[in-house]
């Protein structure tokens, strides 16, 4: 994201080739575009020039989203989608997720936030020491599992030595 461009020059940044016509920007496609990344998404902004850095944390987000989603890509990955946001932007986000998941998209989310793992994810994988520690499906995921293949191995050990 570019803090001091607008949004309608971030969120066509990652298209710019598919919307140049010879050497110049297709305008007109470029405006439609970004009207409906920020309709779909929901982006809260007084116009497509608004600066990104003069909008709320979660509608930067957004305008992330919008950019990435603008190329139509198969997977995504998010890392931390909704640190630093709003409960409410929360949601949208979770929704969006969920729609982008059930149109087919494979969406890989990276969190410490243990809540938002368990209730969004199909399937889990926990890392520790670099390396995957165990996998969790939908409805077999509790804090406790989590924490445990997390720091399982260390935490038996530390129990046995007491």
């Amino acid at each position: 994201m570019v803090l001091s461009q607008s949004v309608r020059s971030n969120v066509s940044l990652a298209i710019i080739d598919r919307l140049r016509r010879f050497l110049l920007i297709d305008d007109k496609r470029e405006q439609e575009l970004v009207e409906k990344q920020v309709h779909d998404i929901d982006i809260k902004t007084p116009s497509l020039e608004q600066q990104v850095g003069y909008l709320s944390g979660g509608n930067q987000q957004k305008v992330v989203l919008a950019k990435w989603l603008s190329v139509g890509p198969k997977c995504i990955i998010l890392d931390e989608p909704t640190r630093g946001i709003d409960v409410g932007t929360k949601a949208e986000i979770y929704h969006l997720m969920r729609e982008l998941a059930d149109k087919g998209a494979c969406i890989m989310m990276i969190s410490s936030e243990l809540t938002e793992v368990i209730g969004m994810s199909d399937r889990i994988l926990v890392m520790s020491r670099g390396r995957i520690a165990g996998e969790l499906r939908r409805g077999e995921a509790t804090e406790e599992r989590i924490l445990t293949l997390a720091v399982g191995e260390r935490l038996e050990a530390q129990l046995d030595a007491v």
